[in-house]
């Protein structure tokens, strides 16, 4: 068969990338819905209800992991293998490994989330039932950067389009961050008990310099890998420009590296260490910056489409978000703003900025992109699209406004003094200040919550819409053959 009569499915595997994409709704819903749950256990601890396995010490990781790892991480392996294969002219390098990594990505979330429940949990200096797990992700990792660089080898075009350093960064990085974070000592052959390596400030150190490249790269690098390739596509116009694009990146590379301790001021790690990464956190402001406008100035000679193009809606807010909350981050970790929100929920807050502002939004343009043309049809209903946008939109202002207030009134309320020298406030005051604040982010939730569910219906339709018109043109050809 010549190759110009190859279809997409046929020259690609786009098998793999609709078992990522639809695991990462199933997952984004379980997991979202177990936050705000457990963001009603916050505001009304009776429903704890005295169930261990849904206390929120137990659930608070189930959301996490669920919507870090399960949600989003499927969205990486997803777009990721789409924009590799797309960009390179060139289909996976190994069907079986791609798949491999699908399974040992889901089984891996799964026991993650089991393991949580039933009250297993890694401690840095005791682990139970853990470091299997870790070892699981760490081989279904290795197959993913095979697969992923070997597909990069077999490119038609001499070029990398830069997407393809930006996942390819996050890819690795995220390889080196889970084994140094992770390496422990099991206490026997036949037992799953393990100690960890290390202990105190340098346990704290290694904890934060994964923590915050967590977010440096599986959480920003690897969705703005998303972002260089489907803004451009959507909007229908190239990247505003392709050199700034390159510094962006070697900037982000350079110094999220550097940042993490900026989460222990005022701790036992050298105030210089803290400071230093206070600097770097400070610098990363300018080349955040620059991704932000880039993606956003993508869109000169095309703004008319913000007005007709509800996908595009999602990929300029999170742009707005990405800029947003990577002014805020910077601002946070000065020693002086980091005195009065460490340990308080502005730092939820921001973190929630970010997560749903800028990972969420940018993952459900990139699938409202991305689906129809997985399985060679059209969206379902844009109607629908509209209406997921704005129940998200309004309840990630809810959150963060909620949280700002809880933050910054918690911040303040511990650092009131009296006349005589005394502390203003008992604790127990800061946390009934906190009960309003927290229902507002419950119902915030509710609201983000609704909108993934209006989008599982609407992609769920769309994948039933493109296998009814599949099996229409099989039929078709079917009978045109026998009439042959």
């Amino acid at each position: 068969m010549a190759q110009a009569a190859v279809t997409g499915t046929e020259q690609y595997n786009y098998a793999v990338i609709r078992k990522f994409a639809v695991m990462a709704l199933v997952w984004g819903v379980l997991g979202m819905s177990a936050g705000l749950y457990a963001a009603l256990e916050l505001a009304y601890p009776l429903l704890n209800m005295g169930i261990a396995e849904i206390t929120f010490g137990r659930l608070r990781p189930v959301h996490t992991t669920l919507v870090i790892f399960g949600f989003g991480g499927s969205a990486l392996f997803a777009t990721s293998y789409y924009v590799v294969q797309r960009t390179c002219q060139a289909r996976l390098y190994s069907d079986m490994l791609a798949t491999f990594t699908f399974w040992g990505w889901q089984v891996a979330v799964a026991l993650g989330v089991v393991s949580y429940m039933l009250g297993y949990t890694q401690s840095k200096e005791y682990a139970e039932f853990e470091w299997p797990i870790d070892l699981l992700i760490t081989v279904v990792w290795v197959a993913y950067f095979w697969v992923y660089v070997q597909t990069l080898k077999r490119r038609s075009q001499p070029h990398i389009y830069v997407a393809n350093w930006f996942y390819m960064s996050f890819i690795l990085a995220t390889a080196i961050l889970h084994i140094f974070n992770n390496i422990s000592v099991p206490v026997g052959l036949f037992t799953l008990k393990s100690y960890s390596m290390y202990s105190g400030v340098q346990d704290a150190m290694t904890q934060w310099w994964y923590g915050h490249n967590a977010v440096g790269f599986f959480l920003t690098a690897a969705f703005l890998g998303m972002m260089y390739y489907f803004v451009p596509k959507q909007a229908g116009r190239p990247v505003y420009s392709y050199r700034l694009s390159i510094v962006h990146f070697w900037a982000l590379a350079f110094l999220y590296m550097w940042v993490g301790a900026h989460h222990l001021h005022w701790t036992a790690l050298p105030d210089w260490t803290s400071t230093l990464a206070a600097t770097f956190s400070i610098m990363l402001l300018l080349p955040s910056w620059g991704g932000m406008i880039n993606g956003i100035m993508t869109l000169s000679g095309a703004w008319n489409k913000l007005r007709t193009d509800p996908i595009m809606l999602f990929m300029i807010t999170s742009l707005s978000f990405y800029g947003m909350s990577t002014f805020e981050g910077p601002l946070m970790s000065l020693k002086s703003v980091n005195a009065l929100s460490h340990y308080t929920d502005w730092t939820i807050g921001h973190v929630h900025s970010g997560a749903l502002g800028w990972v969420a939004m940018i993952s459900f343009g990139s699938f409202y992109h991305m689906i129809p043309r997985l399985y060679d049809t059209k969206l379902y209903s844009q109607r629908l699209v509209y209406v997921h946008f704005f129940l998200a939109t309004i309840g990630i202002v809810l959150y963060i406004t909620a949280m700002w207030v809880a933050g910054i009134g918690q911040g303040l309320l511990l650092r009131a003094f009296d006349d005589f020298g005394s502390l203003a406030y008992t604790f127990i005051e800061t946390v009934s200040f906190l009960h309003k604040p927290y229902v507002v982010r419950a119902l915030g939730g509710a609201f983000f919550v609704s909108g993934i569910l209006v989008m599982a219906y609407n992609v769920a339709m769309t994948i039933r819409l493109g296998k009814r018109e599949a099996a229409v043109i099989e039929a078709k050809l079917a009978a045109k053959l026998a009439r042959a």
